[in-house]
């Protein structure tokens, strides 16, 4: 058999095969053998796992956006309720002092508190400087336009400046203070010692005849004229509350 210089064609593919195998198996640094498509695969994020990734994060800004706007919604809630309790404070504080600093039912030659209509007035003394002639005041409790409003008088030096007051209306000379918005209506009741509460003013009028003349009587000293109310009842219902607000006063020193 002669052999002859040329070699066979399918023994060069089959070399040049090998030769680009073990050129990519030495890249990759993978044993002779295997494929190195496992490799690229494991360098990246398949299309699947993208989507779940964003599905999750989609999810957790969601709650937590909730979860944020809860709180911002609460903290609002908590703001403006602390907001009406000291308006409400304020207002019932007030009455409280008004209340306490109500003349007797003679010195204001009239019911020093009067209800009437949904509005509250009391006959109060006004605060004057040591040595000073005493003066009277006239405060008045209205609802206009959905706010509680506080009426007051300008210092009445007379029973005829007293007497106007208590017939008129609130004049230019008057002081109006808004005390609280949203307020549908003030019902107030007063305590007569012998009857109890009530809002009918035909009896605080006959309690105030009968203890004066009770005190034409021949008596053993000087006894002042008693009082015919002794105690106030404030009931403000509003738009943001659930129920009536009630607070009860002491009237006169």
């Amino acid at each position: 058999m002669r052999r002859t210089g040329r070699c066979d064609p399918s023994m060069s593919r089959a070399r040049a095969s090998l030769e680009r195998r073990l050129e990519l198996h030495g890249r990759h640094g993978l044993p002779v053998g295997r494929e190195p498509s496992r490799a690229r695969r494991a360098a990246g994020f398949t299309l699947i796992e993208l989507l779940v990734a964003i599905a999750i994060l989609a999810v957790v800004a969601i709650l937590s956006w909730r979860g944020l706007d809860q709180i911002v919604r609460g903290r609002e809630i908590v703001t403006h309720s602390m907001a009406e309790e000291r308006v409400f404070a304020q207002m019932f504080d007030q009455m409280r002092i008004d209340a306490r600093q109500a003349v007797s039912d003679d010195e204001a030659g009239a019911p020093a508190v009067f209800v009437d209509g949904g509005a509250l007035q009391i006959v109060r003394a006004f605060a004057v400087p040591p040595g000073a002639a005493p003066r009277l005041q006239v405060v008045r409790y209205r609802v206009s336009n959905g706010r509680v409003v506080r009426y007051a008088s300008p210092p009445l030096a007379n029973l005829g400046e007293l007497r106007r007051a208590l017939r008129g209306g609130e004049g230019d000379a008057w002081s109006a203070l808004p005390m609280m918005q949203g307020v549908g209506a003030i019902d107030a009741r007063l305590y007569l010692p012998k009857e109890g509460w009530t809002s009918n003013m035909d009896g605080v009028r006959q309690q105030i005849a009968a203890n004066n003349s009770s005190v034409k009587v021949p008596q053993l000293g000087n006894a002042p004229v008693p009082r015919a109310v002794t105690g106030l009842e404030v009931s403000v219902s509003a738009r943001s509350l659930a129920r009536p607000v009630t607070r009860v006063f002491l009237v006169g020193e």
